[in-house]
C-alpha cells in the first residue's frame, strides 16, 4: 500500500509508515541475532566469537548494498512527489541492473578476500578456522541480500513499508528453523548458522517476487527493459554512493574497534559481539525513523514543499527520542539481562553488559543524529551525510576507542564510550548544516518573490 505524504496529517502517516519499517528491521536484525543466540546457546565461545567476528565482515558489504540502495529510495520518493510514475519505471529497471552487477562483483571479491580479512580482524586463533567458514558460506547469499534491499528500497521510495515488511518476515521464520535445525539439531556450529542465514534470504526473496507479480505494480515496469539506463544510473550512484561510502568507512571503524578488542582475548571479543547484537535492536528504532524520513522528505521536496518535510524530522526527533529513553533504561541497568539472551558464558554476559553502558548513552543521542541523516538523505544531500560521518568515525570513534584501550585499566565501558563521542560530534555538524541550508532557502525564497 503506497503512502501520499505531501498533504494532510503529518504525524499520524510518518509513525504508520515508521512502524512496519521498524518491524522489519527488528527481523532483518534477527538473522544475525538468531545465529549468536543459537550458537551461544549449542555451541563453544570459539563459535561465539566467530559469528560475531564473521557478521561484523557481512555487515561491512552489506552497507555498501544498503547505502546505495538509498539512492533508489530518494530518486523514487522525490519522481513520486512529482508525479512522474515512467521515470519511477525507469529508475526501478536500472537499480535491479546495478545491483544485479553489483553483488555479483562483491561476491567474488569475498570469495577471494576472505582469509585476509578475518586476519585483519585479528580474530582469536582458536576461532579463525570458524570465522572463515561463517564468512565463505554467508558470501554466498550476497546476491539474495542485494535483491531484497532493491525490493525494500523501490517500495520505501514510494511509501509502501508493508511488502519489505512481508519479506523479512519470512526469511526471520525460515532462518529460526533452520538455525534450531542445523545448529542445535546437527551441531554444525558457525557454518550451521551461515548456511541457515543464505538459505532463509533466498526463500524470502522467492517468495516476495511471487507475491510482487500477484499484486502488480503501481508503475510500468518490464523485466526486458532491464539494461543499463546511463542518466538514471548515473542519478541513483549519485545520490547513493556518499550513502555507501559512509556506511562503508563507519562500519570499518566498527571492524577497527572489533579488531582492538580480539586483542583482549575471547572472552573480551564474545562480549563485545554480543553487546553489539544487543545494539542492534537497541538502534533499530532510529534507524527506522532514519529511512521513514528520508522516503518522507524525499516526497515533499519533489513537491515542493521544504517546511512540511522540517515538520515531518522534528515529529521524527520528538517520538524518537522517547524510544530512546526507554531502551537507554535497560541497556544501562540491565545490560546483563538483555546479554544472557545471546551468550550463557558468565564472563561473556558481564564483559557485554559493560560495553553496553557506553552505548546506552548514544541510545539518547542517535534519535536526534538518525532523524537528521534522514532528512539530509530525502534532501539529496547525501554527500554531507558521507562527510560528518566519516568525520565522527575517523577523527573520533577510532581514536577515542584506540585511548581508551591503553588506559590502565582497561575497561569495555571506556572502549564504548568513543561512541556516543563521535554521535555527539556529528549532531554539532548537522545542526550547523540544517541552519545553513535554512538560511539558504529563505534566501531563494526572497529572490524568487522579488522577481
Amino acid at each position: 500500500m503506497r503512502a501520499e505524504f505531501t498533504s494532510g496529517k503529518i504525524l499520524a502517516p510518518l509513525m504508520k509508515f515508521t512502524v512496519p519499517i521498524m518491524i522489519a528491521l527488528i527481523l532483518q536484525a534477527l538473522y544475525g541475532a538468531v545465529d549468536l543466540l543459537v550458537v551461544g546457546q549449542f555451541a563453544s565461545p570459539e563459535a561465539v566469537s566467530a559469528v560475531a567476528t564473521g557478521s561484523q565482515v557481512m555487515h561491512t558489504m552489506m552497507v555498501i548494498i544498503t547505502g546505495l540502495a538509498m539512492g533508489i529510495t530518494v530518486l523514487i520518493g522525490q519522481q513520486f512527489g512529482r508525479g512522474e510514475p515512467e521515470k519511477v519505471g525507469q529508475t526501478v529497471e536500472s537499480g535491479v541492473f546495478l545491483f544485479g552487477c553489483l553483488a555479483l562483483i562483491l561476491t567474488g571479491i569475498m570469495l577471494f578476500a576472505t582469509p585476509a580479512l578475518v586476519t585483519l580482524m585479528q580474530a582469536p586463533a582458536e576461532a579463525v578456522a570458524f570465522t572463515n567458514q561463517y564468512v565463505l558460506i554467508c558470501s554466498g547469499g550476497i546476491l539474495f541480500i542485494a535483491a531484497y534491499n532493491t525490493l525494500g528500497s523501490i517500495f520505501r521510495g514510494l511509501g509502501d513499508a508493508r511488502t519489505p515488511l512481508l519479506a523479512v518476515a519470512i526469511a526471520c521464520a525460515a532462518n529460526i528453523v533452520l538455525d534450531l535445525l542445523l545448529v542445535a539439531g546437527f551441531k554444525m556450529g558457525a557454518a550451521g548458522a551461515a548456511l541457515a542465514t543464505v538459505m532463509a534470504q533466498a526463500i524470502s526473496v522467492i517468495l516476495s517476487l511471487m507475491v510482487v507479480a500477484r499484486q502488480g505494480l503501481p508503475f510500468p515496469f518490464s523485466w526486458r527493459h532491464i539494461r543499463f539506463h546511463g542518466s538514471t544510473i548515473k542519478e541513483i550512484v549519485k545520490l547513493g554512493a556518499p550513502v555507501a561510502l559512509q556506511d562503508l568507512l563507519v562500519s570499518i571503524s566498527f571492524l577497527a574497534i572489533t579488531a582492538i578488542v580480539n586483542q583482549l582475548g575471547v572472552i573480551a571479543s564474545a562480549g563485545v559481539g554480543v553487546a553489539e547484537k544487543v545494539c542492534t535492536f537497541i538502534l533499530l528504532v532510529p534507524s527506522a525513523y532514519a529511512q521513514s524520513i528520508s522516503a518522507y522528505v524525499a516526497q515533499n521536496i519533489g513537491a515542493n514543499q521544504p517546511q512540511r518535510a522540517k515538520r515531518g524530522m522534528v515529529y521524527g526527533i520528538a517520538t524518537s527520542l522517547l524510544f530512546g529513553i526507554f531502551m537507554s533504561y535497560f541497556a544501562f541497568f540491565h545490560g546483563h539481562l538483555l546479554s544472557g539472551l545471546f551468550a550463557r558464558d558468565t564472563q561473556v554476559i558481564f564483559a557485554a553488559a559493560d560495553y553496553l553502558k557506553a552505548y546506552a548513552i548514544d541510545t539518547l543521542l542517535v534519535s536526534f543524529m538518525f532523524c537528521f541523516v534522514g532528512y539530509f538523505n530525502g534532501c539529496g544531500k547525501t554527500t554531507f551525510v558521507m562527510f560528518q560521518g566519516l568525520i565522527g568515525a575517523f577523527c573520533v570513534r577510532i581514536p577515542v576507542s584506540y585511548l581508551a584501550s591503553k588506559c590502565v585499566p582497561v575497561t569495555l565501558f571506556r572502549i564504548g564510550l568513543a561512541t556516543p563521542c563521535s554521535t555527539f560530534v556529528q549532531i554539532i555538524l548537522c545542526v550547523l548544516y540544517f541552519f545553513v541550508l535554512s538560511r539558504k532557502e529563505k534566501k531563494n525564497a526572497s529572490l524568487a518573490s522579488a522577481q
